[in-house]
């Protein structure tokens, strides 16, 4: 895969603190993404460098920020056609020198039994509506792309799919590219740990993700700081 191959990583970022996810996410994948440059679309903070940035205020819900933010990356001439979208807090683990394979979540109508289980909100009944609607467009059976590892896009249709689904207000943008474009895949369990305790993850997981909390008081985080201890070419200061 040469240089100009190489896909983009485009990562929103809300306003916050130091942001201590987002150091470690840069520095995994500094070590194991092949990549050709990183952008921020959002809040940029103070000791990240060497990146590209696209500013965005960000004032609604997460939801509409972060469909706000694909949406800039994917209409910036300068932004790779193909990249890799990622949030700030996704870890990838082990090396990927064949580039980021496609990965999904499995039918939504299992995934959404897992939600139901946890009670009803936007996100649930986003997933619904994105559903609903890619039964309209032929897919009577869609599989989700909402997993927590970098997922592989291409702008022209990421950009269809958002046009497709610019009424919901809780698009679920990922399966609706995922499914919309045919990328198919390889079903995964979902790799985010929402807890601090020793169980819940595969010490050997080539993806993890994490919670404020998880990362920064569980074993899950204590893991990932392990693995990554020294400063990488995103931060001031790093090699």
């Amino acid at each position: 895969m040469g240089h100009q191959e190489l896909p983009d990583i485009v990562v929103p970022v809300r306003p916050g603190a130091v942001n201590q996810q987002l150091r470690f996410a840069l520095r995994s994948w500094s070590s194991n993404l092949p990549h050709r440059q990183v952008w921020i679309v959002g809040h940029l903070p103070h000791w990240v460098a060497d990146v590209r940035h696209i500013p965005l205020e960000q004032r609604g819900t997460k939801y509409a920020n972060t469909t706000a933010a694909v949406r800039a990356a994917c209409e910036h001439p300068d932004v790779a056609e193909n990249f890799l979208l990622c949030n700030d807090d996704f870890f990838v683990m082990q090396p990927l020198p064949a580039g980021m394979p496609a990965l999904h979540r499995g039918p939504v109508r299992e995934v959404e039994q897992h939600y139901v289980a946890r009670g009803s909100g936007p996100y649930l009944r986003g997933m619904r509506e994105t559903r609903d609607l890619l039964r309209e467009h032929g897919h009577d059976d869609p599989v989700s792309y909402e997993l927590h590892v970098p997922l592989p896009v291409t702008k022209t249709g990421m950009l269809k799919a958002l046009d497709i689904g610019h009424h919901l207000d809780v698009l679920h943008k990922r399966t609706a590219y995922g499914v919309l474009a045919g990328i198919g895949g390889e079903q995964i369990e979902d790799v985010k740990i929402l807890h601090r305790g020793p169980r819940g993850f595969g010490e050997e997981s080539a993806f993890l993700s994490t919670m404020p909390d998880s990362f920064a008081n569980g074993r899950v985080g204590n893991l990932i700081r392990a693995a990554f201890p020294l400063a990488c070419r995103y931060e001031r200061g790093g090699r």
